[in-house]
């Protein structure tokens, strides 16, 4: 596909807005799904999945004015193995499209109540109509990871000899953990040959863990979305994929990670969802020090206690002053000011600011630490 980077080892595809507005509650306007559009553009995202044309009305202008929007990424609708579907992907102007069936026998029993032969049939007959139509296809084996092995390598060999660009492999009850999806991924790697996208979800918290597993283990796309957003517990983060393969496989995709905290405060309102400040790369906390040991050491080397720089996800460090802070952490809050305290008066000065957090149970503001040293101190002398 000529928007794709040809060479590019990784590929990331993000769904905000398709699976990411799926979380149960969450709707975006139109201005805010364009807007999210062009904020995934220029932080470098490969593919963007915009939606579901087949829904019509405010998705289907949504995804139109995405289309129309002048962006670099690859723009892709979400179908159903549905001719209907994909003709109104196509009337979007989307580029790519993907082309989602079940696969377990579990979803084709009781949720498709058909049989292999059909799931097999109908992706194939929308797969040769969208190739057809010069689309890039992405097949969505939806609920792979409790599929049966065979049948996913059969799936995905008629889907490759009918036209598909790529497998989109869906943990999507979140089953899987690191060892197992390293051990799928790599079987299919060695039986088929396409591209394989990790679409991982995190009902036990190892989503994240489970695409770069995936792609340890050969696959080459990773869906993802900002801050996790998606159905039940999440998807994979898009912040904590991108980081993650920088600086723990040493994979730079070359995005401007220094949008991260912007983006993920903008996605966070628009969905009304909270933004934790214990949120993986992108929370408030994640460059705060408090603990007397933590704070001296992130003040003499921030490397002691960070693992990359803040300003790197377009974040500030913040030394806080609480209960289990120490005196480099006090006098460095106090410098600050313009005021050098002392160790004599750091040290005759930390109990009161200890017994004043515990009885507010929170660290304390500027203006409460300069009234507690005019207390004991009387005012400062600039």
């Amino acid at each position: 596909m000529s928007k794709l980077v040809p060479g590019k080892k990784i590929y990331i595809v993000d769904t905000t807005l398709r699976d990411g507005e799926q979380t149960a509650g969450v709707v975006f306007a139109n201005r805010e799904k364009v807007r999210i559009a062009k904020f995934l553009d220029e932080l470098g995202v490969d593919q963007i999945e915009a939606g579901i044309p087949v829904m019509g009305g405010d998705e289907k202008e949504a995804i139109t004015a995405i289309c129309r929007a002048g962006l670099k990424a690859s723009i892709m609708g979400w179908n159903r193995p549905v001719i209907k579907d994909i003709e109104e992907s196509l009337s979007c102007g989307v580029d790519a499209v993907a082309i989602s069936i079940s696969t377990s026998d579990i979803h084709i029993k009781y949720k498709l109540q058909t049989s292999r032969e059909w799931v097999l049939e109908n992706m194939v007959k929308a797969v040769e109509f969208a190739k057809k139509e010069g689309m890039y296809i992405s097949v969505n084996a939806e609920d792979a990871s409790r599929s049966d092995p065979e049948f996913l390598i059969q799936f995905a060999r008629a889907a490759k000899e009918a036209g598909a660009d790529r497998l989109r492999y869906c943990d999507t009850v979140g089953i899987l953990e690191p060892f197992v999806t390293y051990e799928k991924i790599k079987y299919i790697r060695e039986n088929v040959d396409i591209d394989i996208e990790m679409h991982t979800h995190n009902d036990f918290g190892m989503a994240t863990a489970n695409a770069l597993a995936g792609v340890r283990a050969g696959a080459n796309w990773v869906g993802v979305t900002v801050i996790g957003l998606g159905e039940r517990a999440g998807n994979a983060a898009l912040e904590e994929v991108v980081m993650a393969l920088k600086h723990l496989h040493g994979i730079d995709l070359g995005y401007k990670t220094e949008l991260f905290r912007e983006v993920a405060e903008y996605v966070s309102r628009a969905s009304g969802r909270e933004l934790p400040a214990w949120k993986a790369i992108v929370g408030s906390n994640m460059f705060a020090h408090e603990s007397g040991i933590h704070a001296d050491g992130a003040l003499k080397n921030p490397k002691t206690y960070e693992a990359f720089a803040p300003e790197e996800v377009g974040l500030e460090r913040q030394i806080l002053v609480g209960k289990h802070s120490g005196t480099a952490a006090l006098k460095a809050k106090f410098a600050e000011y313009g005021i050098h305290l002392s160790d004599h008066k750091a040290s005759e000065l930390l109990p009161k600011v200890r017994s004043y957090c515990v009885q507010l149970k929170r660290p304390l503001f500027d203006k409460e630490l300069m009234y507690l040293y005019e207390d004991y101190f009387g005012k400062p002398k600039f």
